[in-house]
């Protein structure tokens, strides 16, 4: 092989290198089933709610819709909190603007939360004022776990 053929050879992988599509984004879905047991500590709360979550790797967008009934009053707050295990309490993550029931929102996560994320070290709950600091909980799951 010539000097020329090497040359033409390695400027052939490299634009194909150039071409190949780059790492494939995945979007994975997560969920939470939230209640009053799950609060830390538990509260009186007939209240229940989902957290359907999908997160796009590659753009680090993390994507919810809140769906919840049976609340003590209005919501007056929603986070993500983490890192943390269930049953331990962490500091809000991410703010859920609009936590009204039925509300869809997003947020772009550092490295870092995305990490958490994908260890399961979230969790969503709901804050209304009879139970200020969270009246019904979730832990933040794959989806289909």
């Amino acid at each position: 092989m010539t000097r020329s053929d090497i040359s033409s050879l390695l400027a052939g992988v490299a634009i194909a290198t150039m071409l190949a599509s780059p790492a494939l984004a995945e979007m994975v879905k997560f969920s939470a089933t939230m209640d009053a047991a799950q609060e830390v500590p538990p509260t009186s709360s007939g209240g229940k709610g989902t957290a359907d979550i999908s997160f796009d790797t590659e753009s680090k967008t993390l994507e919810w819709t809140l769906e919840y009934s049976g609340l003590s009053g209005d919501a007056a707050a929603a986070h993500f909190h983490g890192p943390a295990a269930a049953g331990e309490n962490a500091d809000v993550a991410v703010p859920i603007p609009d936590p009204a029931s039925g509300a869809k929102g997003s947020a772009t996560l550092t490295d870092a939360q995305a990490a958490d994320l994908m260890a399961g070290k979230y969790y969503v709950n709901i804050h209304t004022a009879a139970n200020p600091d969270g009246e019904i909980r979730g832990q933040v799951e794959k989806a289909g776990m």
